[in-house]
């Protein structure tokens, strides 16, 4: 099994970060390239995902604040509303 490192589809860039060329539809050296490359594209995929659970982190003082001015502006309604609705007492003896 060759290294990904003396495979003629990987580069390094001039920062150290790792540019793979290989494309697993198309120019694959060996199988356990594949086995490789599914390994990148899943660290790539937790990577998104923890950057999205952080944004989603960020976003959730705003949405406790939107809560609770929506919960208020709903009490005030139900509150100004409640002329409309009286506590009639039932006279069944008829």
């Amino acid at each position: 099994m060759i290294q990904c490192k003396d495979c003629e589809y990987f580069e390094t860039g001039p920062d150290g970060h790792k540019i793979f060329k290989c494309d697993p539809f198309s120019n694959i050296k060996e199988p356990e390239c594949i086995a490789k490359w599914q390994l990148i594209r899943l660290d790539m995929l937790v990577a998104s995902y923890q950057n999205m659970l952080k944004m989603q982190g960020k976003m959730v003082p705003l949405q406790d604040k939107i809560m609770k001015y929506v919960q208020k502006e709903i009490d005030d309604m139900e509150e100004s509303d409640g002329w409309k609705i009286e506590d009639e007492p039932e006279d069944n003896d008829i």
